[in-house]
């Protein structure tokens, strides 16, 4: 299960309802950013999801709207006294500049809090053993973006009639057949494969910052629960997302359906548009897109 904060939705421009980028998505006990743009440590107590266990932020690219935020956010943090390390995962020119925007503030090689970074190349980038995250390249105008895959294995669970019928007491022989591993009754073995459903419970997020594109993207987003990616545009300005490095609301639609995608979340809304109006575009295309706002909270 995979629970999503919205804390930012906005394009390059903020609102008074839209802060910059930023998503807090908590899996397993662990609490990962995936951007951090201006003002998101505010945007983390308004949520109520507040600083604490979060150790790890992902980055889309480097764009400062979506890595303004770091400085402030790493400034409360050692007000706070914290004692985690904190990992930032981007591409190294992103995370070029996330380093020298530290080091003019508070020096080379120094920070408000233990900072570790970590550069990206496609493939894994976290194993938490309840789910993993791999990241991808994105094309986004000048700079080296990755797109992000939150998955969970599904699992086999016990199925308690046919413990019933095979005579397999509660207790330690369940916790040994739901590891996967044979238990002996009496003069029987019970294999893990007599008692155990199919598989079921896994999850699969994608997460999308800025692109100018999806080709080549279906490998990564195919078959996902949700799918989190911006819809800067809508199709009437189509060329001028083109000239920005952004897609268009029907783009993103387009390239959910394509994919059997099974919920559509759009963000990077842009204050030209009336949400309605994004939305409208999408649905013809994708009926089951919604359009974050700051705060919304989806489980998946």
């Amino acid at each position: 299960m995979f629970a999503l904060t919205f804390l930012g939705t906005s394009a390059s421009v903020p609102s008074v309802e839209r802060n910059h980028p930023a998503l807090l998505v908590e899996a397993a006990g662990k609490r990962i950013l995936v951007d951090c743009g201006e003002g998101t440590q505010r945007q983390l107590l308004r949520s109520g999801a507040g600083f604490r266990r979060l150790d790890r932020i992902l980055l889309t690219h480097g764009h400062l709207d979506h890595v303004l935020g770091i400085p402030g956010l790493f400034s409360t943090l050692g007000l706070r006294q914290s004692a985690d390390a904190m990992t930032i995962h981007a591409g190294p020119r992103t995370l070029d500049i996330v380093i020298r925007m530290l080091a003019g503030l508070w020096g080379a090689g120094r920070a408000p809090i233990p900072v570790e970074f970590a550069p990206l190349a496609e493939g894994q980038v976290i194993d938490a053993g309840d789910f993993t995250i791999d990241c991808f390249p994105v094309r986004h105008r000048d700079t080296d973006s990755f797109g992000f895959v939150f998955q969970s294995p599904a699992r086999r669970h016990l199925l308690s009639d046919r413990l019933e019928v095979l005579g397999v007491p509660d207790g330690p022989m369940r916790g040994e057949l739901a590891a996967g591993r044979p238990v002996v009754i009496g003069d029987r073995t019970i294999d893990p494969e007599d008692v155990l459903g199919p598989p079921s419970g896994g999850r699969r997020l994608v997460v999308i910052g800025d692109t100018e594109t999806t080709d080549g993207l279906s490998k990564h987003v195919a078959d996902a629960d949700l799918l989190v990616i911006e819809a800067t545009f809508l199709d009437r300005d189509a060329s001028t997302a083109r000239d920005y490095g952004h897609l268009t609301a029907t783009e993103a639609a387009s390239f959910a359906a394509a994919n059997n995608v099974k919920q559509l979340v759009l963000v990077h809304m842009s204050g030209r548009y009336p949400d309605e109006e994004i939305l409208a575009e999408a649905t013809k295309v994708f009926p089951i897109t919604r359009i974050a706002a700051d705060f919304d909270h989806i489980v998946v």
